[in-house]
């Protein structure tokens, strides 16, 4: 299991359980973090209080608190929303849609329902199994985790632009401009009604969910989380819905889908943070009929990731690239252009 992983984010929407200890008959009282920290290799105590504090440490199948004193024969367990990492990465002949490409690094314009990265039920036909094929000795993101050449990442369901290191260089260089938040990536997103303001920023810290943890919440106080900005504005309104555009000052797992159902404009078609649910508009027969024809266009959420800018790790010249919306999406945008026109 991957302990500096133990209270991270992560796409998934499933939990599973990376380690079960069973303790010793002789074993005497003991805090539970402390218990874990020698059992746990390189894990650090605030890591495992943070666990604990989010219900992923178990003991006898229920939350405990951070002072609970382990007793003989407790089965404790530890639970992540990523699987056990499956380190041996199958190459597969997948084709890529590569837009840029040099000696240091390549964009991909990834499709929608294509995985980035092999987790559990998706070992195979993920982008870092294409990769893998067509790019030979790819960098390794945090000290071999399974995720060669990537600096961040899409959800399977958002189709749009993606950098790829080819080099160490490259993945320090670019690894640095995404924690610096000076990368610029911009969104098109659909979402339900017309926000207010044309122009806006969302601000919110974004952490797993307390009723639900296969969802991330906004927590606007800041009690728990990580900081995360949206910068949005208005393209295009269509009556019910309307065509935004989204800029991260942060990357957040989720942040934009969270971001925009916090303040009531849920992504058009997302089924986990209630999009494909009629949020505005009327209840006649003939309107349900309509939306669902639309989802039906394009079932999944309507997020593109449009465009990216960086500065070259060789160069250090700022490149900007651009992608077309995808056919549903265009598909969509045409149907509620008809209705609302």
């Amino acid at each position: 299991m991957d302990v500096d992983n133990i209270d991270a984010g992560t796409d998934s929407d499933e939990l599973y359980e990376h380690y079960r200890i069973v303790v010793d008959k002789g074993q005497a009282l003991l805090r539970i973090d402390k218990f874990l920290m020698d059992r746990l290799p390189n894990a650090s105590r605030n890591k495992l209080q943070n666990a604990i504090k989010t219900e992923s440490v178990q003991v006898n199948n229920t939350p405990v608190k951070v002072s609970y004193k382990v007793k003989p024969l407790d089965i404790i367990t530890i639970t992540l929303p990523d699987p056990p990492r499956d380190t041996d990465i199958i190459p597969e002949n997948i084709p890529l849609n590569i837009i840029y490409e040099d000696t240091e690094l390549l964009l991909v314009n990834k499709p929608a329902g294509m995985v980035v990265h092999p987790a559990y039920s998706n070992w195979t036909g993920t982008l870092v199994n294409a990769l893998t094929y067509y790019l030979q000795n790819l960098p390794t993101a945090r000290n071999g985790e399974g995720r060669p050449g990537l600096v961040h990442r899409i959800d399977k369901d958002t189709s749009g632009l993606l950098v790829i290191a080819k080099t160490e260089l490259a993945m320090a260089y670019l690894a640095r401009q995404f924690y610096d938040h000076s990368i610029e990536r911009t969104y098109y997103a659909l979402v339900w009604g017309i926000p207010k303001e044309t122009n806006g920023t969302i601000r919110g810290h974004i952490g797993r969910s307390i009723k639900d943890r296969k969802i991330m919440a906004v927590y606007p106080d800041g009690e728990q989380g990580k900081h995360a900005v949206t910068h949005y504005k208005v393209l295009q309104s269509f009556q019910y819905v309307s065509l935004i555009q989204c800029n991260l000052e942060t990357g957040r797992t989720h942040q934009i889908r969270a971001h925009l159902k916090y303040i009531g404009h849920p992504l058009f078609g997302d089924t986990t943070y209630g999009g494909t649910q009629i949020m505005y508009g009327n209840r006649t027969a003939s309107f349900k009929a309509f939306v669902q024809n639309a989802l039906d266009l394009m079932p999944r959420q309507a997020l593109h990731a449009k465009s990216l800018g960086f500065k070259h790790p060789i160069t250090h010249q700022f490149m900007q690239f651009d992608s077309e919306l995808p056919e549903d999406f265009v598909q969509v945008l045409n149907k509620w252009g008809l209705y609302s026109g």
